[in-house]
């Protein structure tokens, strides 16, 4: 079941662009797997969120939760390294990969349903306090829990196919053996305490090495947005995550 779960992700992902006509496209995903009654996802009412959501929040019958990460392709993280404002290509790549991670969810649920599972459709984003800019369900942190990578210091995953890309994850009710959890870090400056480059690709002053202004960061996130007012919702950013050692690669892996 894994092994066909997996196929269909990855189909699905590899035949979107051409099906729905998108100006992005993307790399191969991966894929990794935690056992919903993990205590890690209990734990992040106090990491995240006394209100964060556990698994069974969704789904009363949960046994999984499936996290993946869609990495860009190099065009588009190259087009964003230059310049304060968020390039168009990767404005755009964010909105057609929310757009892609709700139509994947919505599909999988479907194909699951044929087999006798149930799944629940977790939006990519913009399912967070706007006050506070916390969400209630971290596919970030569920993505850690399930092996998928782990988190730089800008925040953000850290996969071995880097971090320039997008997290979903969904819940299911069918079993599938936990994928291994990272036992070293990914980041250059967790592991190594050497490059910071993340922090110097700050465009708005918000990231600091021992600490995050996620108010600061989402400012610059508006001001993107107004940017690039004729593509929609675009409240996002980037600039911390592209040029830097770990944006298509994980760096400690040598």
């Amino acid at each position: 079941m894994k092994e066909k779960l997996e196929n269909l992700i990855k189909t699905f992902i590899k035949e979107y662009s051409e099906s729905h006509n998108t100006n992005s496209s993307w790399k191969k995903p991966l894929i990794a797997y935690a056992d919903a009654s993990d205590d890690d996802f209990l734990k992040l009412k106090k990491i995240v969120s006394p209100t964060h959501a556990l698994p069974n929040d969704f789904l009363s019958t949960a046994k999984t939760v499936v996290t993946y990460f869609i990495p860009f392709n190099d065009n588009i993280v190259k087009s964003n390294i230059n310049k304060r404002h968020s390039s168009k290509e990767w404005s755009i790549a964010y909105i057609e990969t929310n757009k892609l991670i709700f139509d994947l969810n919505t599909f999988i649920k479907a194909e699951l349903e044929k087999l006798g599972f149930n799944s629940n459709i977790i939006p990519a984003t913009h399912n967070f306090d706007t006050k506070k800019l916390i969400s209630d369900w971290s596919h970030r942190h569920a993505a850690v829990i399930a092996g998928l990578g782990t988190f730089g210091i800008n925040n953000m995953l850290i996969t071995d196919k880097g971090c320039c890309g997008r997290v979903g994850s969904f819940i299911t009710d069918m079993k599938i053996e936990p994928t291994k959890k990272k036992e070293t870090e990914n980041c250059l400056y967790k592991s190594l305490n050497v490059c910071r480059k993340c922090v110097d690709k700050c465009v708005n002053n918000a990231l600091k090495i021992d600490s995050f202004d996620r108010h600061k960061c989402y400012e610059m996130c508006l001001i993107n947005d107004k940017f690039h007012s004729d593509l929609g919702l675009v409240d996002v950013c980037g600039k911390c995550l592209v040029g830097v050692p770990c944006s298509t690669k994980n760096p400690t892996n040598i």
